[in-house]
């Protein structure tokens, strides 16, 4: 118990000025946890801010347009958070009358909502004894218990779960489920974390067996697949350029992007140029648009990009001009292209 005590009272002192912590409202705290998988609390506060501007209730987005919602989600990445953000408001604001599942066994049915954003959620709006278990929890947990399980492991998620359970205080779990991550994001960080100044240092099982850095144990390798991807910028005799809607599963479902020339293996410039000659029997000129390749990397993908600008003497049926490129939603990667190059 002095564990929990100490770590909400290290929170109380320390705590950063969060909008979604001065709220029940579950639409508010679901829209954070969405928000805040896989990104830093820097990057997503801006986007917080932005959608809860726009759209202020869960019917406010479950009335916007799939292509309102990636626009303005444009940057944040893993887009398939957003469409199943959508798809989920659409289902609460229809279906359920606008009104949250009062508890963490119903928010996991929730499209999107996995363990740990459904005990976020029971807990910040609801105050049901459930705790949250992140990388953050992960982190703290090994280091002050010196739990030797592979965080990458199955049986990981149950027993830090079941760790947590018993130290969360039954009286105020959201105060100490905040305090938990909060501790893990700013005190017990990955990297030299600063353990001088940590409250818990007398009693961290790590830092007495000077184990800090090598916990907690994660021995399972990412796999990385990298992809070769040539976007065509193709202006007509007009200058006018074209853009399609990317329709199929995976990255980037549903945004929209320049045609593409994807080869698996990387290829001299000259193979992409007859290969792009192939697909148009009309280009005027034909030029690389950047010397060097941009990289772009993903969690289980490194993308190789680059961008070929071809003049073709054709009309093209609905093309667009440079202005009306920015209404729509780009992978962000595209959107700099589009802010960097002012045609």
């Amino acid at each position: 118990m002095n564990f929990s005590k100490t770590l909400t009272t290290w929170y109380l002192e320390n705590k950063r000025d969060l909008p979604w912590r001065k709220t029940t409202n579950p639409y508010c705290i679901w829209l954070s946890e969405i928000m805040l998988q896989q990104t830093r609390v820097a990057q997503g506060l801006p986007y917080y801010e932005a959608f809860t501007k726009e759209f202020p209730t869960v019917f406010d987005l479950a009335n916007a347009n799939e292509e309102q919602v990636l626009k303005l989600w444009q940057g944040l990445g893993y887009y398939s958070r957003a469409r199943n953000l959508h798809a989920t408001a659409k289902h609460i604001a229809h279906d359920l009358n606008g009104i949250f599942p009062p508890d963490y066994k119903n928010l996991l049915k929730l499209k999107g909502v996995g363990e740990y954003t459904a005990a976020a959620i029971a807990s910040f709006s609801y105050n049901e004894v459930v705790p949250v278990v992140d990388g953050n929890v992960f982190r703290v947990l090994s280091r002050y218990y010196n739990v030797e399980t592979d965080i990458a492991s199955a049986k990981a998620k149950k027993e830090f779960t079941l760790l947590a359970q018993e130290v969360i205080l039954k009286d105020n779990p959201a105060l100490f489920n905040q305090a938990i991550m909060e501790f893990g994001a700013l005190q017990c960080v990955p990297k030299n974390p600063n353990c001088d100044i940590c409250p818990l240092n007398e009693s961290c099982a790590a830092l007495s067996l000077k184990k800090v850095g090598e916990l907690p144990l994660k021995i399972k390798t990412l796999k990385v697949k990298n992809r070769f991807l040539n976007y065509l910028y193709i202006l007509d005799n007009k200058n006018k350029t074209t853009i399609n809607q990317r329709t199929t599963k995976g990255i980037w479902h549903n945004l929209y992007e320049f045609p593409l020339v994807e080869t698996e293996i990387f290829e001299a410039d000259e193979v992409i140029l007859e290969l792009i000659r192939n697909k148009f029997d009309d280009i005027s000129e034909i030029s690389l648009m950047e010397t060097e390749t941009i990289k772009h990397k993903l969690t289980h993908q490194h993308l190789h990009i680059k961008f070929w600008k071809i003049k073709r003497k054709i009309t093209l049926e609905n093309g667009l001009d440079f202005e009306s490129l920015n209404k729509f939603p780009f992978p962000i990667v595209l959107h700099n292209f589009i802010e960097n190059n002012r045609f």
